[in-house]
C-alpha cells in the first residue's frame, strides 16, 4: 500500500510537469507567431511610441508597404542597417531575437494583409511611406511613422 501512495503522488508531479511543459510550448509558438511583433496593418500603425517593440514594428511595417506599392530600394539592406543600428545602440543578444521576430513578423503580415488590395497605394499614402522610408533609410528609426489614408 505504502508504494500505491508514492505512485499516486510520482504520478501527479509527471501530470503537473507535462502541463507546465505543454503552456511553455504554447507560449513558446504564440511569441513564434507573433506576440512580440503586429499581426495586421492596424496594430503596426496603432503601436504606441513606448512599446519597446515599436521600431521594428513600425519599420518591418513600412519596408512591407513600400515594397508593395513598388518603391525602389533594397529591402534586406533596411533590415540589415535597421538591425545594426539596435546592435550598436545596445541591444543584447535575447533583445536581438524579439526586435527580429518583431520586424519579420510584422512585415510578412502586413504584405499579407494588403496583397489583394489594389487601391491600397493612393497619393496620401504613397507620401506617407515615402516620408517613413527615405527616414529610415538616412538611418532614423523613430517609431512615428504614419498611415496617410
Amino acid at each position: 500500500m505504502r508504494g500505491t501512495g508514492w505512485n499516486v503522488a510520482a504520478c501527479a508531479a509527471l501530470a503537473l510537469a507535462a502541463a507546465l511543459l505543454a503552456q511553455s510550448a504554447c507560449s513558446t509558438i504564440d511569441k513564434v507567431r507573433g506576440k512580440d511583433g503586429a499581426s495586421s496593418e492596424k496594430e503596426a500603425r496603432n503601436v504606441a511610441s513606448t512599446d519597446p517593440l515599436a521600431r521594428p514594428i513600425q519599420v518591418g511595417w513600412t519596408s512591407a508597404r513600400a515594397t508593395h506599392c513598388g518603391f525602389i530600394f533594397d529591402p534586406n539592406q533596411l533590415r540589415s542597417n535597421y538591425m545594426a543600428s539596435e546592435v550598436q545602440a545596445g541591444a543584447t543578444p535575447a533583445q536581438m531575437q524579439k526586435i527580429e521576430r518583431a520586424y519579420d513578423y510584422t512585415r510578412q503580415s502586413t504584405l499579407d494583409s494588403i496583397k489583394d488590395n489594389l487601391s491600397y497605394c493612393n497619393r496620401e499614402r504613397t507620401a506617407a511611406i515615402r516620408s517613413d522610408l527615405n527616414r529610415y533609410l538616412a538611418g532614423d528609426y523613430a517609431p512615428s511613422a504614419r498611415m496617410g489614408r
